[in-house]
């Protein structure tokens, strides 16, 4: 009778703590209707749903970091807001002493159109510097109108120290700022259409030399994925910042020190879009999502 009854105390007793206690197998920030959180490998991380404006997921999101190429998108924003597409940009000498693989030469003329392409296709810091220096009248004077707007947009964690996200003192950024930074870039038609482009030719004014771009974002491979930028140095490690748009939801993904950057940024899009389209349905009230749940092995433990 004892050990019977000491039984029955047993089971209510683990009963009432798996009552008491959410399971590890289930995110604690997440509906019990929609997909556990996902393993995030990144030293910061955003991704927000743009029109909505809710936050799917973030890691250390205002963590200051040097930002590497993903930097190129204020370049971009400042060039559209300074200067018509059309202008003619002579290369400035001193504006090539970083080379891309395209070798821009001084003296060349290009429309500002191409230079933006050649800098946010294929992310080459020759054009990006010739924008800076065509712009700004030099470099010093560009990133000061770089800070400047920064500062309109409210990054008050972002200080740039160069026009192309080169490692430098005083050249940081975060994942919410820059998703915030291209939030606002992606207003501008021109840039959308550039940061999706996957291949484009561009030629000096003169037509004596043409090149073929290749974009540097292998994600748009993916018709869904539509941007925007990539980014690497020693010290940033792998960045990115992602675009997709599908079913209505607009997805921007910022990952600063990426790990696995295209099959984690790929399945972290992939979630962010379960977790949209399922909170939209749980609001309507029209079904739950079939969203699976991930195991406590897949799980952020951080």
């Amino acid at each position: 009778m004892e050990r019977r009854r000491g039984t029955w105390l047993l089971v209510a007793m683990l009963v009432t703590t798996s009552t008491a206690w959410p399971c590890t197998g289930r995110a604690q920030d997440s509906p019990p209707d929609l997909p556990g959180r996902p393993v995030i490998k990144a030293s910061a991380l955003y991704m927000v749903e743009l029109t909505s404006g809710k936050v799917l997921l973030e890691k250390s999101a205002t963590r200051r970091l040097p930002p590497a190429s993903l930097t190129k998108v204020m370049t971009a924003l400042i060039a559209l807001e300074s200067a018509p597409l059309q202008e003619v940009v002579k290369i400035d000498r001193r504006a090539v002493v970083h080379h891309s693989s395209y070798r821009f030469r001084p003296g060349e003329e290009f429309l500002l159109r191409d230079l933006l392409t050649a800098m946010l296709v294929a992310s080459a810091n020759d054009a990006c510097e010739a924008i800076a220096w065509h712009i700004g009248g030099d470099d010093k004077r560009f990133v000061a109108l770089m800070n400047e707007r920064a500062g309109r947009l409210g990054l008050k964690d972002t200080h740039f120290a160069n026009p192309c996200g080169f490692d430098a003192p005083g050249h940081y950024s975060t994942a919410a700022d820059l998703a915030k930074l291209t939030e606002r870039a992606l207003q501008e038609p021109i840039f959308s259409m550039m940061v999706r482009t996957l291949v484009r030719d561009i030629a000096t004014v003169d037509g004596r030399r043409r090149m073929s771009l290749h974009s540097t974002n292998e994600l748009l491979v993916d018709p869904e994925v539509n941007g925007v930028k990539t980014g690497y140095t020693s010290k940033a490690g792998r960045c990115l910042i992602a675009s997709m748009f599908k079913d209505g939801h607009r997805l921007l993904l910022v990952g600063l020190n990426l790990m696995d950057q295209w099959e984690q940024a790929s399945r972290l899009l992939r979630y962010g879009h379960e977790v949209a389209a399922g909170s939209e349905r749980l609001k309507r009230g029209d079904g739950r999502p079939s969203g699976r749940r991930l195991s406590p092995s897949e799980e952020d433990a951080g």
